[in-house]
């Protein structure tokens, strides 16, 4: 039996290369690799929760530029200009008029009280202590002139009596008037000589 007539035998290589076939197992033939493992999705996660804070960040931004654009005045200072204007500015009307009212007051009584007047002066001649300072009160609240009153010593003057000369009758009568009660008004005796130049009030009782 030749050769060719030998029937194959396993592990022989019939093209005679002397390689072994896929099946044979040895060192020759190339082996499949295994495939890679997958990537773990927590991986991702640190990732995805950085862009979904950024991205509400965002919003929230937008957000307040949005309501700062519609509610907001545009100019500072116009917004103050106008909080200002809207003040109330009703106390500078009421100095207005209480400055008007002083300035009315005041001259009222320039013009009640004549500068002409002439002074007053009082005597005590009755036994009531202190009648000098009562009357000369109410004559300065009349807005007379007065000088210090005086003790008149004169049986006969038994009444309150103004005493005025040729020039003073009309301020004589507004005094006794402003005074009340009864005031006897009377020329000036030429032998009253003191107080020159001013009407003389000489009181007796209250």
């Amino acid at each position: 039996m030749t050769t060719s007539d030998r029937p194959d035998q396993p592990g022989d290589d019939p093209s005679g290369t002397g390689t072994n076939s896929p099946d044979s197992g040895t060192s020759g033939s190339r082996r499949a690799r295994p495939p890679a493992p997958a990537r773990s999705e927590a991986a991702h996660l640190p990732l995805r929760a950085g862009a979904m804070l950024l991205l509400a960040i965002a919003v929230v931004f937008i957000g307040l530029g949005w309501h700062s654009a519609a509610t907001g005045d545009s100019d500072p200072e116009a917004g103050l200009e106008a909080a200002q204007s809207r003040q109330p500015t009703s106390s500078s009307p009421a100095t207005t008029t209480s400055s008007g009212a002083e300035t009315s007051a005041s001259s009222s009584t320039s013009t009640s009280v004549d500068p002409d007047r002439p002074r007053v002066c009082i005597f005590n001649a009755g036994t009531v202590g202190g009648l000098g300072q009562t009357y000369r009160k109410l004559v300065d609240d009349a807005g007379w002139t007065t000088a210090t009153p005086s003790n008149l010593q004169s049986a006969s003057i038994t009444e309150n009596t103004i005493f005025y000369t040729a020039t003073q009758q009309e301020y004589a009568d507004q005094l006794a008037e402003e005074l009340g009660g009864d005031i006897s008004v009377d020329p000036r005796p030429a032998a009253f000589s003191q107080c020159q130049g001013g009407l003389v009030l000489i009181v007796v009782t209250r």
